[in-house]
């Protein structure tokens, strides 16, 4: 069992810059791939990014590639999300989701493929 609990949201000028947290419990945090998704009114969940446990590989959705920066800290059980040049549409919700166990990279950018998510914590960019 894994829980999440993101922090680090807030509002923000368009141009600004924010990071998120994501604090997980349990032991074999370093055993999870970790995901960031978010959600804006109206729309889906989607993919942002993704880091596999190892921190060998990363993942990022076009809409945030070079601007957003995933990490983490196996020995903070804690993942990152660092967001530079904002832009209001990416105003949403954001997610972090924990993946145990083996996995294809496409999988990583599939909201049903996780296992454990996070309450999420919004983050409003105006402009």
């Amino acid at each position: 069992q894994v829980q999440l609990v993101e922090s680090g949201g807030g509002l923000v000028q368009a141009g600004g810059s924010l990071r998120l947290s994501c604090a997980a419990s349990g032991r074999t945090f370093s055993r999870y791939a970790m995901g960031w998704f978010r959600q804006a009114p109206g729309k889906e969940r989607e993919f942002v990014a993704a880091i596999s446990w190892r921190i060998i590989n990363t993942y990022y959705a076009d809409s945030v590639k070079g601007r957003f920066t995933i990490s983490r800290d196996n020995a903070k059980n804690t993942v990152y999300l660092q967001m530079n040049s904002l832009k209001p549409e990416d105003t949403a919700v954001y997610y972090c989701a924990a993946k145990y166990g083996t996995y294809d990279a496409d999988d990583l950018v599939k909201t049903g493929k996780y296992d454990y998510w996070g309450q999420g914590t919004q983050v409003t960019v105006s402009s």
